[in-house]
């Protein structure tokens, strides 16, 4: 079992200056990447720039101190983008402080349970499917600023549905300067990568928009134009939080804290992957847990492991996690010497980098291929979360396609389940089959067992002249309470009328399940043979002597 402990206690034991050196060098650049888009996905969040920072230098340092992994990097992603923004314009900077807070112990309590291999039985339609939605919420949500549109007072665009709306009445007010600097944008986050890799494509985006709008003096909102920006240090944020603000903000918690859960552990997989070391689940919950309640208590927003992050942290000589406490270290000093410049980021460049966001989570080309090759449950699943998280929120959709995945897994494992009367038994090789005695019913049951396929039992039944009812069940897997209850009524049925059943080959499972609830006992141990040659002949011979 892998232990409880934090990963950087573990490197901190063979630390040497030269990985100092390749932390160091990694965490400064990994915060100039992290920079641009903190800012960016604080704003997509629904709250100020700065907001965006204090949860990558808290939720960063958190997470990388106590976290399972050598190499993560944490901070605002865009996954939580849509259900932040939905929180924060429902319930205040409060509900999101306390439903953060909330997911926040729910992942601990997760580690704790040692829960963070359990996260893979989660349904990548599922994940793929919200991912999808949560991208094209993302676009959606930005093409009010990356087009420099203008809404009249009081209008609402909490739900992507409203956003959709609002553009398209008001897509006359289209301001061609904004449109120009958010394409130009557009061009240098596609085009830079392939001038050079050492400097993030965002910042040169953000670089370039800022002194054209300044110089230019064109008429483009920057985020100075529509928010606050604070140099201030995060302080704690303690309020009186009232019960009802608690059990209403418990779906959101429960959303945020798996979303917080998948998304670590898959950076981390995939970080494995690329390192060849292996992270520890369960610790890294506990981190992820830690740094998303210090993150709400200084007045950040939930925080998880980023992907991207993580990759440019490896490929820039991170070996452990001093690294992702450097990047947030060097935030931290950007916080209080440069956040005033930030105001002068005109808002089309915050919009064309969070297209880049959006185009590079979207995972189109495995959404494709599920729908060209899955079966048509895992396409039902798949579409229907992805419609449900763009139409309505992460919530709905979570729930629903669980739900539905749980279901139409059920009912295809019903479909396993087969149950057929022999006419003959096979006796050896040499002499085929022999006759089965009148009085003898050998019923052999396949697949798992359970609610969902209990009904087929009916077909089991013990004519009048049956005195022993043979139930081979060597390729029964599983068998639930539901199923006993069933086999136990069985049972009822063939004594009320004089008949024994007899039970061959029950595997370890549902053995167990059988002599917990008594039905052993009930039944006889005698009459669960380990093969169907000995259950035959204990069938004969209760037959014969009747």
């Amino acid at each position: 079992m892998e232990p409880i402990k934090p990963m950087l206690w573990t490197c901190l034991k063979n630390y040497s200056a030269k990985d100092l050196s390749s932390d160091v060098v990694s965490g400064i650049i990994v915060a100039v990447i992290a920079l641009p888009l903190s800012i960016a996905l604080a704003l997509a969040s629904g709250v100020g720039p700065e907001e965006g920072l204090y949860t990558a230098i808290i939720a960063g340092f958190l997470i990388s101190a106590f976290g399972g992994s050598k190499v993560q990097i944490a901070g605002p992603t865009a996954a939580f983008a849509t259900i932040v923004a939905g929180i924060v314009a429902n319930s205040g900077l409060q509900g999101l402080m306390v439903a953060t807070v909330m997911a926040g112990i729910l992942l601990i309590v997760m580690g704790v349970l040692r829960l963070g291999k359990l996260i893979r039985f989660i349904p990548g339609t599922i994940t793929i499917g919200f991912t999808a939605g949560i991208a094209v919420t993302i676009l959606i949500g930005q093409l009010k600023d990356f087009f420099g549109l203008t809404y009249p007072a009081g209008t609402v665009t909490i739900e992507t549905v409203e956003k959709v709306e609002a553009v398209a009445k008001n897509f006359g007010t289209l301001n061609p300067w904004a449109l120009g600097i958010g394409v130009l944008s557009l061009a240098i986050l596609i085009l830079w990568p392939k001038v050079s890799a050492k400097i993030p494509a965002s910042l040169i985006a953000v670089l370039a928009g800022a002194l054209i709008v300044k110089f230019g003096n064109l008429p483009v909102n920057t985020i100075g134009d529509l928010y606050t920006v604070s140099s201030k240090l995060p302080s704690l944020h303690l309020q009186p939080v009232s019960f009802s603000l608690i059990r209403s903000m418990f779906p959101n918690a429960v959303t945020i804290a798996i979303l917080a859960a998948i998304e670590s552990l898959l950076s981390c997989v995939v970080a494995d992957g690329m390192t060849g070391d292996k992270h520890r689940p369960d610790t890294e919950l506990i981190a992820q847990g830690i740094g998303n309640i210090g993150s709400a208590l200084f007045g950040g927003i939930p925080a998880t492991g980023a992907i991207a992050r993580t990759a440019a942290n490896i490929n820039n000589g991170g070996k452990t996690p001093v690294a992702g406490m450097v990047h947030s270290i060097v935030l931290l000093l950007v916080l209080l010497l440069l956040m005033p410049f930030a105001s002068y980021i005109p808002m089309p460049v915050i919009a064309a980098v969070l297209f880049v966001v959006a185009y590079n989570m979207c995972q189109w080309r495995p959404f494709v291929n599920l729908i060209k090759t899955a079966p048509k449950s895992d396409i039902i699943v798949l579409v229907i979360t992805f419609v449900l998280t763009v139409v309505f929120d992460l919530v709905v959709a979570i729930g629903v396609g669980l739900g539905l995945a749980c279901l139409l897994f059920m009912k295809r494992m019903s479909e396993e389940t087969d149950i057929r009367q022999w006419e003959d038994a096979p006796e050896d090789e040499e002499s085929g089959l022999r006759h089965i005695l009148p009085e003898v019913s050998i019923y052999e049951i396949e697949g798992p067992l359970f609610f969902g396929s209990v009904e087929k039992l009916s077909a089991i039944t013990a004519k009048k002249a049956t005195k022993a009812l043979v139930l081979r069940m060597r390729s029964v897997t599983a068998l639930d309470s539901t199923a006993l209850t069933s086999l136990e009524k069985l049972y009822d049925r063939c004594k009320a009328q004089g008949a024994q059943i007899i039970f061959s080959h029950v595997n370890p499972q549902p053995m167990k399940v059988m002599e917990h609830g008594g039905f052993v006992e009930k039944v006889g141990r005698e009459f669960f043979c380990s093969h169907i040659e000995e259950a035959i002949e204990m069938a004969e011979a209760i037959a014969g002597d009747q």
